[in-house]
């Protein structure tokens, strides 16, 4: 017995998807893997991994339907083609639902026009997640599509931590209000979290901290958020691979003012030239690292501005939550960074947080989510592997069954 479901994440210049066997021994490890990237540039690049092939593709792409379709038919000469597999349902992350979906929802006509009404609260981000529900659904018309958001975790946000300081009106009229993003990544690792320290989840007070390219910190309490550090877009927040996080606003009016920037100007400032790319010349923290062992003064700088900022977020929290359960690790800087985990907990031994070293760098080579905290840590420290991917196509895969 098998339950494909093809998972399709949409980017700017790229393509990511799985497919994943739900019924499978090990529903959360891909049946197949693929990457669609340089879309639209002068090169393009396909590449389609399963258990027993890898296949590349290295020729232009002229737009997301070619790249897709050139996929679907490297999937079939595998023999792994979607309808080779009968896939079952797609899932579509989606980063902004906005104040429309607060869950996830089969997509027809009119879903994909709301999703499109979305598109100035997620400029960067939406106009790729419909492009791609465009081509797979005129591809796979006869199979369910199903958009899951990423907003849709902190759709229940209470007002004190949802709603800006602003004009009441000018907020009501244009949709301005805190919705967060990497909801299903907290929501998933969350979910782990109460079973592994072994707590009731409707007690369990919980820091989640999803940290890659894009940063953000989530306060959960009994499985429900109560606060996030992402705003009306994925800018606010920790400092990022190349976006700044919380910064002053009037920062804007001065870069107008003196720097004559525009709008425009500003916002690939702000979205794509800022963060550690922007302090230090580098996003990845592959990178950020050697260039800190190097001696270099400005990675070392960014470094203590990320871990600065980080910490910020877990004190308010802990303010908020008023008691604290656990703190956790997530994506590929939070899963795979052993100096930002140290560094980042450090001195809180007041506060019942202790780190073990030797868990923290993992000398039992644990695979998968892990304490890393000492057994007389008041507050469990955990590392727990997010997987997206599978909470979009269990997602999917329930509409689709209903």
């Amino acid at each position: 017995m098998t339950q494909h479901i093809l998972v399709l994440n949409s980017g700017s210049s790229s393509i990511k998807f799985q497919v994943l066997d739900l019924e499978a021994e090990h529903p959360d490890v891909p049946f197949l893997s693929g990457l669609v990237e340089q879309i639209g540039e002068s090169r393009g690049h396909i590449r389609i991994v399963t258990e027993n092939n890898t296949i590349e593709d290295r020729r232009p792409i002229l737009s997301h339907s070619v790249g897709l379709e050139r996929a679907f038919g490297m999937m079939s000469l595998l023999g792994v083609g979607p309808q080779d597999l009968d896939v079952h349902a797609v899932g579509h992350r989606v980063v902004q639902g906005g104040s429309i979906f607060n869950e996830p929802v089969i997509i027809d006509d009119r879903v994909a026009e709301q999703i499109g009404s979305l598109i100035p609260l997620a400029p960067l981000h939406n106009p790729a997640h419909l492009d791609g529900i465009e081509n797979a659904r005129a591809l796979l018309p006869d199979v369910p599509h199903v958009a899951v958001f990423d907003t849709a975790f902190f759709h229940s946000l209470p007002d004190a931590a949802s709603r800006y300081a602003l004009n009441r009106d000018i907020a009501d009229q244009y949709h301005i209000r805190r919705y967060g993003a990497h909801g299903t990544s907290h929501k998933y690792v969350s979910g782990l979290v109460p079973d592994i320290i072994g707590k009731d989840p409707r007690e369990v007070n919980q820091i989640t901290l999803h940290l890659g390219n894009g940063a953000s910190a989530a306060a959960i309490r009994g499985g429900k958020a109560i606060d996030t550090s992402m705003g009306l877009t994925p800018l606010a927040g920790l400092v990022m691979g190349t976006r700044t996080g919380d910064i002053d606003p009037s920062v804007i009016f001065h870069l107008v003012r003196e720097a004559k920037m525009s709008i425009d100007e500003i916002d690939t400032l702000f979205n794509r030239r800022s963060g550690l790319k922007g302090l230090c010349g580098v996003n990845d923290f592959r990178l950020l690292q050697e260039l800190m062992n190097e001696g270099e003064s400005d990675a070392q700088e960014a470094y203590d501005i990320y871990v600065h900022r980080v910490r910020q977020y877990v004190g308010s929290y802990m303010l908020e939550l008023g008691r604290l359960d656990a703190i956790t690790f997530t994506a590929g800087v939070g899963e795979n960074h052993v100096g930002i985990r140290r560094d980042t907990m450090a001195n809180l031994e007041n506060f019942g947080i202790i780190i073990d070293d030797a868990r923290n760098n993992n000398e039992a080579g644990v695979k998968g989510a892990r304490l890393i905290s000492t057994d007389d840590s008041e507050v469990k420290v955990l590392v727990v592997p997010t997987n997206e991917e599978l909470a979009i196509a269990r997602a999917a895969a329930e509409l689709a069954d209903s």
